[in-house]
């Protein structure tokens, strides 16, 4: 209880604090895959593991691909929209300063990235979550640079931090056979693995800074479309489902001991398995059609795997759970969003007055995308 009233406390209070003449917000650094990447990967010349083709952002801004694997926002967007906080650019994104990351801070995610190294390796190039964290390293020595060390420490001592990695560490990685570790380790053995370097991993980021930080649980995995369709009965993959619930059980242990052995630490575990596995159960109840199919699809040939030009789009893409193989709806990922701030009681911080929210979430009823389907 201690530990979540300095949280609340702290989200409440900091409203701003001046560094060395800056007036610095609050802000984010995220580290995660594609669920959380705003345009990383669009800007890794070699990644096969883009966000670039219609219809992806289609929903949000000006309708053009953005980077982000969604007909819209993603969970970290709106869990950040709805605490007041700025949205973070992606580290490759050109515009990104000093001047930027202090007042916005940086997302690191990238599409196909893991907890492990090797995971996703038939993406070319992707950043996992080590390669992540030492990009983290060289911004903070960039703003170090500019506005010394004790006004840095503070900064980053008091930014939030989130990581949201794991998925890909078994869809793009354990669950397939073309991978060592498919072979090399029990489900329990790898999941210890994973613990392992997570924890090391956290430590790090720890060092560098980070004292509020939450990591995302995993979802039912074994129900998103590609794993359906792959399936021989059209049906969740329970195995699949399994792995995730084991991943959840040991990351929310290992934070929660992080949490009482770092130095000021306040690692939370946030996990909406148990919500999304019953939107996916009872999508009426919560105002979807679908949760089966993607919502952007290649006609009858599935696996497609991503959206591309000549994909054809479901009439209301806020009645599908789904946007592509892999990733969910804007709608989804606002009711998954809406659960874990629930879960973790985070409050809103206050934006200075005249700022405006972000204008590019997606009407309650989207438009019929240029190519459509019943």
């Amino acid at each position: 209880m201690r530990v979540m009233a300095a949280l609340v406390i702290v989200l409440v209070t900091v409203l701003g604090f001046a560094v060395d003449g800056y007036r610095c917000k609050m802000v984010q650094f995220i580290f995660g895959d594609s669920l959380s990447d705003v345009g990383n990967n669009n800007r890794l010349p070699r990644s096969l593991a883009k966000a670039n083709l219609p219809f992806y952002g289609i929903d949000f801004g000006n309708g053009l691909p953005n980077g982000r694997y969604s007909n819209g926002r993603t969970v970290a967007d709106i869990i950040g929209d709805k605490m007041g906080l700025p949205r973070p650019p992606a580290f490759l994104d050109p515009s990104l300063s000093e001047d930027v990351i202090l007042e916005n801070g940086v997302n690191y995610a990238s599409g196909g990235g893991g907890i492990l190294n090797e995971t996703g390796g038939y993406f070319i190039q992707k950043f996992s979550l080590y390669k992540q964290i030492e990009l983290f390293r060289g911004t903070r020595e960039l703003i170090t640079a500019r506005i010394g060390k004790d006004a840095s420490d503070k900064f980053f001592q008091e930014s939030l931090y989130v990581v949201a990695l794991g998925s890909n560490d078994f869809i793009n990685n354990y669950l397939m056979p073309v991978y060592s570790d498919s072979w090399t380790y029990s489900e329990q053995g790898f999941i210890t693995y994973l613990m392992e370097t997570l924890q090391a991993q956290l430590r790090i980021l720890h060092g560098l800074g980070a004292r509020q930080l939450m990591a995302f649980g995993l979802g039912p995995m074994g129900c998103i479309p590609l794993q359906r369709v792959l399936s021989t009965t059209g049906q969740c993959q329970e195995k699949t489902n399994k792995l995730a619930l084991g991943f959840n059980q040991a990351a929310s242990k290992l934070l929660s001991q992080l949490s009482s052995k770092l130095p000021n630490a306040s690692f939370r575990f946030g996990e909406a398995y148990d919500v999304v596995n019953d939107v996916i159960s009872n999508p009426q109840k919560y105002g979807f059609s679908n949760a089966e199919d993607p919502c952007c699809s290649f006609g009858r040939i599935r696996p497609a795997l991503t959206c591309v030009p000549a994909s054809t789009l479901c009439k209301d893409r806020s009645k599908y759970v789904f946007w592509d193989e892999y990733h969910p709806s804007d709608k989804a990922s606002e009711l998954i969003a809406n659960e874990l701030i629930r879960k973790l009681g985070f409050l809103r911080v206050n934006q200075p007055s005249g700022s405006a929210a972000p204008a590019d979430a997606p009407s309650a009823a989207p438009a019929d995308a240029p190519s459509s389907q019943d």
